[in-house]
């Protein structure tokens, strides 16, 4: 790579004004400067060839620092090839040497004008840099230019003075050579790189640090094209090129700058992750001085400068980091491991003696040995819970196990390894965590530690599918803690919430219960009391009435702390299947709040899950499916919510990548399965499959049988099946399974279970008894909250006023669930509603608004101009007239029911915009 045409240019118009006064017979000293890798030997290069072409004698010199103890070496480089000089008699006397040296320069400029050309001159012998000073006095009365290349950058030690300093302004041109900017040393790389991407050309230029020498050296590492991103290490750099110039910049630097320079190098791989937040800020200077033994004022002012050549940048933190990890990677080279691991050390005491964040010093902890003093375990942990509160796990569970090698008692080391065993149990792809949960339960500790052990390792191991052996850990620890009643109820409430992901763990756990209800109830918790009504709700024994009388009793009886999540998470699925939302989203909050995010626990998933089941019975498809599900080999409650609201969002290609994402033969035995097996039928049958769609109904009823959940509060698939069936003609399997599900929903006797068993009933009937029925239905479910069920209930009851021959009331009904099928976004309903319009010989059988009514056409230009794009540049992306473009927005505007185009963002997505009316009044 080429020095940049403009530093070119400068210095050959500045030489070429030189060299015109040396032919004039007036001479001139003229000083490059620039920092290391800038290039200046290849300006002097250039320029003595470039002199050499048009005439003019040229004596060359390279100085270096093994030639500084000998007098007069770079003069020899110099004149060691003229015969009067090919060998001189040194008599000792430098000023007698000079004065005969300067006469041999005089006469060679008779001759013909003469660039003397010296590169590096601030490592000069000190007799060659006074006879050249001495020399440069003269310039001006011989035709000679002195071209002087020296090194003019920020280092540790004090720089001696420069060349040019006892000389006068009037006898020498000084230019500088500038660092590249990021725009010429993009242009430089994109024109080895032609083909890159914009962030690899941007990489290369943050790790070429603004140096010509650096980039054009790593620019030659990869130009073999077996790299498609730029490496963090130079160990991946085969030709070397970049680890050479680096060092090589090193020892130009010297040894102060060097020692500083890896120091920093130690100190930035400690910063890798930072947080984002603010902290008090770090004095980067007074730390690296005072860990690499320099003068804080000048590794102050080596930060500034080396920030202004490029070779550091400021992160967000404001502190000083090399510009790209190849960079620092280099700057390590053979920095020892045990030097590092020290420099951390002492790095992350001088950090925490500052008030730094425990997270930032926590990092530097990382990279370093045992510390063996309380205050390292101390920061550590304290680390971990900041990360955690930000949401950061991974960052969590990396200071916990830092944490784990300093030394510890049993009690402390079991607290610890049950955190960072519940927090690696949240990590995907960790395979440790129930190793650790198990070394924790099996250390000696307080009782309550070790409750708290076994209740997460349960947890973990039901969650991995292994349920039986989740519960015997609980069971294990009965006879040990007789003594302790309070805590066995614990780990018996724990017990029953985990009994729900096997079928006969489940039976046996609340038969248990029952017995011991029956016998002594006032040995039973409150939160036990909880769980019976929730089996006695999943049983079909008790009302939503009586169930929530019952619960809120409870909840007003004081409540044992460790026992509250578990009546809380309780209450609040009880809650949400009575369509008490608000009150359910109420305790699931409470619920979450008492929870210790850092020590797994049972409850937390269940309340996550209750959570979803709030915003799935809302009917809020936007907000189920704004972020992907959880990734899962097994289907969880997410992956059912999901499923289900792709299908009524009309998005089945979606759905079908999903539900074939699983493969449910060997799922493991779970009420999560069930959900998912329904949410599969609920997809099958949208897609016409309805043999289908009935075996996934059915199977998901033997299976809730099975767990004695006969109520369709939680899985309605009676009415599901029934649906299949009077599709496929078999209506008398039809009707006795919606004579079921409405016996068993009058018992629960909420307006969506009862509602939904009506309408499928009324259905299933026919005739007047079952427009009755349908009509009972839709009385009942406007009652209840708006959602999928009502505008069910009003497609059917619209389909049998229209096979009765009530035309115009069906149209009016059918109109009525499109309207309400589109407000909730539930796309599929609103096609069958209009489908059935048209059967019904409705001409026009809706008038959409809102995002759904836009044309493809609409809609895309609409997004573009969301995006930020001008009408001009949406017309020349798209290949149409300008006018065109105005067109269809305009049409979006008055559809989306906006005025300004910085709503479509919002309108587009669903937000909350002004709407004109979803449908409209009268056929055509």
């Amino acid at each position: 790579m080429s020095r940049p045409a403009c530093a070119v240019r400068n210095a050959a118009r500045l030489l070429a004004t030189a060299t015109e006064r040396a032919h004039a017979g007036t001479g001139r000293l003229v000083l490059l400067r620039g920092a290391t890798g800038t290039g200046r030997t290849t300006v002097l290069e250039a320029a003595a060839e470039d002199a050499g072409a048009h005439g003019m004698q040229v004596l060359r010199a390279r100085c270096s620092a093994g030639d500084s103890a000998i007098p007069f070496a770079a003069i020899l480089q110099l004149f060691g090839l003229i015969p009067e000089f090919a060998d001189p008699a040194w008599d000792g006397d430098e000023r007698a040497t000079g004065a005969g040296l300067r006469r041999v320069l005089r006469s060679w400029a008779e001759r013909s004008p003469l660039l003397i050309a010296v590169d590096d001159v601030h490592l000069a012998d000190p007799a060659s840099r006074r006879w050249l000073v001495e020399s440069a006095r003269l310039m001006d009365r011989l035709p000679i230019v002195l071209l002087v290349t020296e090194r003019s950058q920020y280092d540790i030690d004090p720089p001696a003075q420069g060349l040019a300093h006892s000389l006068s302004p009037a006898l020498v041109t000084t230019h500088t050579l500038t660092p590249l900017s990021d725009n010429s040393a993009t242009a430089a790389a994109r024109s080895a790189f032609p083909d890159a991407d914009d962030s690899w050309i941007e990489d290369c230029v943050r790790a070429g640090a603004g140096t010509p020498l650096l980039l054009r050296a790593l620019l030659d590492d990869l130009s073999d094209g077996s790299h498609p991103v730029v490496p963090d290490t130079s160990a991946a750099l085969y030709r070397g090129a970049f680890p050479a110039a680096v060092q090589w910049w090193l020892d130009c630097a010297g040894p102060g700058t060097a020692e500083v320079a890896r120091t920093l190098a130690i100190l930035d791989e400690g910063w890798d992750h930072g947080p984002s937040a603010a902290f008090p800020v770090l004095h980067i200077p007074s730390l690296l001085a005072e860990l690499s033994g320099a003068d804080p004022a000048r590794v102050a002012g080596w930060i500034t400068a080396m920030t202004g050549l490029g070779l550091l940048r400021p992160d967000g933190m404001g502190r000083a980091r090399y510009a790209h990890p190849l960079l620092r990677d280099e700057m390590l080279t053979g920095v020892s491991a045990a030097r590092r691991r020290a420099a951390h050390r002492t790095t992350a005491e001088a950090m925490l003696h500052r008030g730094v964040s425990s997270e930032l010093v926590a990092r530097q902890l990382l990279l370093t040995d045992v510390v063996d003093a309380p205050w390292a375990l101390s920061v550590l942990q304290d680390a971990a819970a900041l990360a955690l509160r930000a949401g950061h796990i991974e960052d969590a569970v990396a200071f916990l196990r830092r944490a784990l090698d300093e030394p510890l008692a049993d009690e402390g080391r079991q607290r610890l390894l049950t955190e960072l065993g519940s927090l690696e149990y949240a990590v995907p792809g960790s395979s440790t965590a129930i190793l650790r949960l198990t070394e924790a339960l099996r250390l000696p500790g307080p009782p309550q530690e070790r409750v708290r052990a076994a209740v997460a390792l349960g947890t973990a191991l039901t969650g991995r599918g292994r349920t039986r052996a989740g519960v015997e850990v609980l069971r294990s620890l009965y006879d040990a803690l007789a003594d302790r009643p309070d805590l066995v109820r614990i780990l018996r409430q724990a017990f029953l919430q985990l009994s729900d992901r096997d079928q006969l763990v489940r039976q046996e756990a609340y038969k248990r219960l029952a017995e011991v209800a029956e016998r002594s109830p006032e040995s039973i918790s409150t939160a036990g009391h909880a769980f019976l009504v929730k089996y006695a709700v999943t049983a079909g024994m008790t009302s939503a009435r009586e169930a929530m009388l019952r619960l809120r009793g409870l909840l007003a009886e004081p409540a044992d702390p460790l026992s509250e999540p578990y009546l809380l998470g309780t209450a609040a699925v009880v809650a949400q299947w009575a369509d008490e939302l608000d009150e359910a989203e109420r305790l699931v909050e409470r619920g979450l709040t008492g929870q210790r995010p850092d020590v797994l626990h049972p409850m937390h998933e269940a309340l996550l899950n209750t959570r979803v089941d709030i915003v799935a019975a809302r009917a809020d498809y936007t907000r189920l499916l704004a972020g992907p599900p959880p990734a899962a080999t097994t289907p969880t409650n997410a992956h059912a919510h999901a499923l289900t609201a792709l299908v009524e969002a009309g998005r089945t290609a979606e759905a079908e990548r999903l539900a074939e994402s699983f493969d449910l033969r060997t799922a493991p035995e779970s009420w999560e399965l069930n959900r998912f097996l329904y949410a599969r039928g609920q997809l099958r049958a949208a897609n016409g499959d309805l043999a289908g769609a009935l075996h996934d109904f059915l199977e998901c009823g033997r299976r809730q049988s099975a767990r004695e959940v006969f109520s369709p509060v939680v899985t309605p698939w009676r009415t599901a099946a029934a649906e299949c069936h009077l599709a496929l003609g078999v209506p008398r399997e039809a009707l006795a399974l919606a004579e079921e599900e409405l016996r068993l929903a009058r018992v629960w006797n909420t307006p969506r279970t009862v509602g939904r068993a009506l309408r499928v009933l009324g259905t299933a009937t026919g005739g007047r008894r079952g427009l009755d029925l349908t009509q009972e239905a839709v009385r009942l479910l406007r009652g209840g909250p708006a959602g999928p069920e009502i505008v069910a209930a009003l497609l059917a009851l619209g389909r049998q006023l229209t096979a009765s021959g009530e035309s115009s009331r069906a149209r009016d009904t059918l109109r009525e669930a499109a309207g309400l099928a589109e407000r909730l976004g539930a796309i599929r309903l609103r096609d069958l509603a209009e489908e059935a319009l048209r059967a019904g010989g409705a001409r026009r059988p809706a008038t959409r608004t809102g995002a759904a009514s836009l044309t493809d056409s609409e809609r895309r230009i609409a997004e573009l101009a969301a995006g930020g794009r001008t009408n001009a540049e949406i017309a020349a992306l798209l290949h149409l007239a300008r006018r065109t473009v105005e067109t269809h927005l305009t049409h979006s505007y008055r559809k989306l029911g906006i005025q300004r185009r910085s709503a479509l963002s919002t309108a587009l997505t669903g937000g909350d915009v002004p709407r004109g009316s979803l449908v409209s009044g009268r056929d055509a």
